[in-house]
């Protein structure tokens, strides 16, 4: 049976393709995809068009995006990196039939896997593997940020994920998914406050259904809010720390602003245009701010190995024991058949669709 997989063509061009499955050989097995979460920051930046690799190559030892053919041209073949599967055949012993497993292959209804190459967790019983989707990179890429936090008070001496947050007054700059599930991670390793800021009155709903406090940044100056609200002593007032997950310019300078003195704004965002928005010479410059960008492919430094990416899954699965009802009730705003990806995934960059997590689910 041929498996199939969601392509970008081209801008705004969704298909679905049929492929021949890839033979098993020793050592590998063969999954079937029971979801797949739909990232709407980086995978629609492919089906605008916007996405830095569609169109200058990315050098990997120099860091640089340099002119040249793109790294990533159309047709995009791999889209997606929340995925939960069956092993439904096996010849390594390193994972049995019938596991489910979170694993980031991308939209398909089957994959190959080759546990020398590919990552993959196992998901305990009692996790609703919808929540899987989680498990492998979105739920690791939030335990991130607070690691960039902790590493900014500690060094290398982090003992433990909340360590950057214990205690300390947190702002978290949008709503959407990563910094939905960050603000919850914040509250769960006991930060003293949490406060998600983000003008679209829908996904602040979510927030507060979720239980997160929520402030509308178009309603007067948030920042002069929190900092009347957030006094540290004399000419000290503001958030311990900012963690930025909104793709805007205006929502990373609004971040530097909610910060008190020698703050550090923890960014989690994927800018696609430039920044004009944003004013260096302002309270950046005049509170010595700091602004950090945590990505999943890059540990604090002097972490790794001891906190890597396995660490990372296995705090998500705790994360998502505790608050794993309350995710699967008020963030997951869609669960929609494979088939229908193109449309889905269409509507969703033209606007003319609205979720905060969309999933697709495959037929057993």
């Amino acid at each position: 049976m041929p498996d199939r997989v969601v392509v970008v063509d081209g801008p705004g061009r969704v298909t679905i393709r049929a492929e021949e499955p890839t033979p098993l050989r020793d050592g590998t097995f063969r999954v079937r995809t029971r979801y797949s979460g739909i990232s709407t920051g980086t995978e629609l930046s492919y089906v605008k068009g916007t996405n830095p690799y569609l169109s200058a190559a990315w050098h990997p030892d120099l860091g640089l995006f340099r002119p040249g053919a793109p790294s990533a041209p159309y047709p995009v073949t791999r889209l997606g990196y929340m995925e939960v599967a069956q092993v439904v055949e096996s010849r390594t012993p390193v994972v049995a039939e019938g596991s489910v497993v979170a694993m980031s292959y991308g939209h398909r209804t089957g994959y190959l896997a080759d546990p020398l190459t590919d990552r993959f967790v196992p998901l305990p019983a009692d996790l609703d593997p919808l929540l899987g989707i989680y498990v492998a990179h979105m739920g690791p890429i939030c335990a991130n940020g607070l690691l960039y936090a902790a590493a900014d008070l500690y060094g290398t001496d982090v003992r433990d994920l909340g360590a950057g947050v214990r205690g300390r007054r947190v702002a978290v700059t949008g709503a959407g998914v990563v910094a939905l599930l960050t603000a919850l991670l914040a509250r769960q390793h006991g930060a003293a406050s949490v406060v998600v800021l983000d003008p679209t009155p829908q996904r602040r709903a979510v927030a507060a259904a979720l239980g997160v406090e929520t402030l509308d940044p178009t309603a007067g100056d948030p920042a002069e809010v929190l900092k009347l609200r957030w006094p540290h002593g004399p000419g000290d007032r503001g958030a311990d720390v900012v963690f930025q997950c909104r793709g805007q310019p205006s929502a990373l300078q609004l971040s530097l602003r909610l910060l008190r003195p020698h703050g550090t704004v923890i960014d989690l965002a994927f800018y696609q245009s430039g920044a004009d928005e944003v004013r260096l010479g302002e309270e950046f410059h005049h509170n010595a701010l700091a602004l950090r960008c945590a990505q999943i492919g890059r540990v604090p430094r002097g972490l790794a190995p001891t906190w890597d990416r396995e660490r990372l899954s296995a705090e998500t699965i705790t994360f998502l024991r505790a608050y794993g009802d309350l995710i699967r009730t008020h963030l997951v705003s869609a669960v929609v058949p494979f088939d229908d990806a193109p449309t889905l995934l269409t509507e969703l960059a033209t606007g003319h669709r609205n979720e905060v997590q969309a999933v697709l689910a495959s037929e057993p």
